[in-house]
């Protein structure tokens, strides 16, 4: 079984911590790093995958970004915006010599991706795996309030209350809420799902609120204008999409990337929602390992 190691690597005066699994070698594998969602969720889910270090002879890093999880920080809200995410990630490839290396982004680590490609053109990055991103918070909204108008009505007037009056809270909103997300992200998980996707952790809800907005189809924060559709032609990175039917990031999505991204393949997963690799993981897998090993 691969090793893991943990440590902690200082940033910004505060610590960012990660989590490798397996060891580097000379067999002409580059690691893998994984960026997780949110902004202010945790790496948690990623292990999952963790077999991967064992069965493709690849050394795996996962961190938790600034402002949760182990890395967890709060009362900074001036922190919270791409250049602090995009600096980190920068920061943890030369604290760890990740010279070389595959990066594999969920949800906003997806946005990571496209603006780290086009913003810092990054040197030894030898392919994306671009899982539920998206390339434009306008066009997330565009689908994510289609979708809403698919809710039952009393759900959707409850939503264009909130969305009328700022007033993101009550038991109607939280309900109707609760039922886009059933729909479009969360993933049932049984009593008898890997320990990863049950033990608690500690979200970044700060993180979350000033980075993204108060929801899912409503960005309002930071990162409310990241925009990248008409730039999408300047990623040179080979880059792998993979997203659920019924995902957050909508085929209208995932297709609008895969369009704009020269050299890239997408794969759809028909019995997923925003988390391809946690509920069709033999599938994610036996797509996702010759794609490295195809780009090594």
């Amino acid at each position: 079984m691969a090793t893991v190691a943990e440590g902690f690597m200082p940033f910004l005066g505060y610590q960012t911590w990660y989590r490798i699994v397996g060891t580097k070698t000379d067999n002409g594998k580059a690691p893998l790093i994984f960026l997780h969602g949110g902004p202010g969720s945790t790496h948690n889910y990623f292990e999952v995958l963790d077999w991967i270090a064992d069965a493709d002879g690849r050394q795996l890093v996962m961190y938790d970004q600034l402002g949760c999880g182990n890395s967890y920080l709060d009362g900074h809200p001036e922190l919270w915006n791409q250049e602090t995410w995009l600096n980190e990630l920068e920061a943890l490839r030369a604290h760890l010599g990740l010279k070389e290396c595959h990066i594999l982004g969920q949800s906003w680590g997806g946005m990571m991706q496209i603006a780290y490609a086009i913003e810092r053109k990054p040197e030894g990055v030898k392919s994306f795996v671009i899982s539920s991103g998206h390339p434009s918070s306008s066009l997330w909204r565009q689908e994510g309030m289609r979708r809403v108008k698919m809710l039952p009505a009393p759900m959707q007037a409850a939503i264009d209350e909130a969305l009328r009056t700022g007033k993101f809270s009550g038991e109607a909103y939280d309900e109707a809420v609760a039922e886009y997300m059933r729909r479009y992200c969360d993933y049932p998980v049984r009593a008898d799902a890997p320990a990863c996707l049950t033990r608690p952790k500690r979200r970044g809800a700060e993180a979350y609120l000033c980075g993204w907005g108060p929801n899912e189809f409503s960005p309002t924060g930071s990162l409310r204008d990241f925009e990248y559709v008409d730039r999408l032609g300047e990623i040179e990175i080979p880059s792998l999409i993979m997203s659920g039917v019924s995902d957050l990031c909508s085929p209208l999505i995932a297709k609008t990337m895969y369009d704009g991204i020269p050299n890239s393949r997408w794969e759809l997963f028909a019995h997923s929602h925003h988390m391809c690799f946690v509920e069709e993981t033999e599938k994610y897998a036996s797509i996702l390992l010759p794609w490295l090993n195809a780009h090594d």
